[in-house]
């Protein structure tokens, strides 16, 4: 069973990026939040309450390593489990980390179309992970604190983004756009960058689905359409191990390979979606497929999630320019084990025991 695999990989981990608040962690507190529900086992939710506690500092007021003038929308994410926290323990610790995150939303500069930036040091930019990033978050947040102004604004963004980022070539989108047009790596023309790398849309479908469960269908309405068919689409490029490759779209490109954070990722969007009747296909098979394929046994026969890219993204890092070619997404590292694959798997599996529960299978 998979959580013969999440058990001990929580027990050994360590936070990410040496204690430091970040979205990493966040996708692993995420991922216990959904085992916990899914399967009613509170040892799930004690862990992920155990390991975010640390990173919440002088009563909610500080979170290790955190700087909200940084503008990162990829800090927002593991407010949403501190959100969890709070109405899990009481604490009034949490409630205040996620006053602190929103306090940076308020002011995060936002593009000419009113879209937060990625990060600071990224101007005029709209990434398709940031999505993720921050509007479940902001969405949360009004609704528990009755502004219902920053649900509005953040659907409002979500349906501004869709439009900026869509690739009528493909009918997928782009992982990012350049409003300014300045940047190396867009399209001097529209902005946009180039291949569509998996995991990006991998960020976007679990955006859509998460906000279509928060919102519920009437208020969701304006993004429906588009959330079927980027669907629909997404499947149609599933391979025949029954995942997705690194770069979606290219089956023809020399090297490209099945890439597993992103294929968990669809996982988990696809179920969910299923159950929120965003997806009216067959998802029975989506879950056995991942599991056979991402996890593998070493040598003693530990059992580890495999092939997915450690990192990727535009515009200079390192040292390393990062074009956003389809031939740049290839050559990035392939890692084991990343918080980047191993949460969204949590929550893949969690979401096909909930599909299974609400199916009666």
């Amino acid at each position: 069973m998979l959580t013969d695999f999440f058990k001990p990989y929580v027990d050994q981990y360590q936070p990410y990026k040496g204690k430091r608040w970040c979205y990493e962690d966040g996708c692993i507190y995420r991922g216990l939040t959904l085992l916990a529900q899914a399967t009613g086992d509170q040892t799930w939710m004690d862990l992920m309450i155990e390991r975010i506690s640390r990173q919440v500092e002088e009563g909610g007021t500080a979170l290790t390593g955190y700087n909200p003038s940084d503008y990162n929308i990829d800090n927002i994410l593991p407010g949403r489990s501190a959100f969890t926290a709070h109405a899990v323990t009481g604490d009034a610790k949490y409630l205040e980390a996620c006053h602190l995150l929103m306090r940076q939303l308020r002011t995060h500069p936002r593009t000419k179309s009113g879209v937060f930036w990625h990060k600071l040091r990224y101007p005029w930019q709209i990434w398709l992970d940031g999505l993720y990033m921050g509007q479940p978050f902001q969405i949360e947040y009004g609704q528990k604190t009755g502004d219902t102004a920053l649900v509005d604004d953040s659907l409002t963004q979500l349906d501004t983004a869709l439009t900026q980022l869509f690739a009528p070539d493909t009918g997928l989108y782009h992982h990012a756009i350049d409003e300014a047009k300045m940047q190396p790596w867009c399209n001097p023309e529209t902005g946009a960058s180039h291949a569509h790398w998996s995991r990006s849309l991998g960020w976007l479908v679990m955006a859509l689905v998460d906000v279509a469960e928060l919102v519920g269908p009437e208020k969701f309405a304006p993004l429906r359409a588009r959330s079927v068919k980027l669907l629909q689409d997404i499947m149609s490029y599933r391979g025949e191990e029954g995942l997705w490759l690194q770069v979606l779209d290219r089956p023809d490109l020399e090297g490209n390979y099945v890439e597993t954070s992103a294929s968990a990722m669809f996982v988990y969007a696809f179920y969910r979606a299923k159950d929120l009747g965003l997806f009216d296909g067959d998802v029975a098979d989506l879950m056995p497929a991942l599991e056979a394929y991402a996890m593998q046994p070493d040598e003693t026969g530990a059992l580890h999630m495999v092939e997915m890219c450690e990192v990727a993204g535009l515009g200079w890092f390192e040292g390393r320019f990062r074009d956003g070619s389809a031939d740049y997404y290839l050559s990035e590292n392939r890692v084991a084990d990343d918080a980047k694959g191993v949460g969204p798997m949590m929550k893949a599996y969690a979401a096909s025991l909930l599909h299974a529960q609400n199916t009666g299978r």
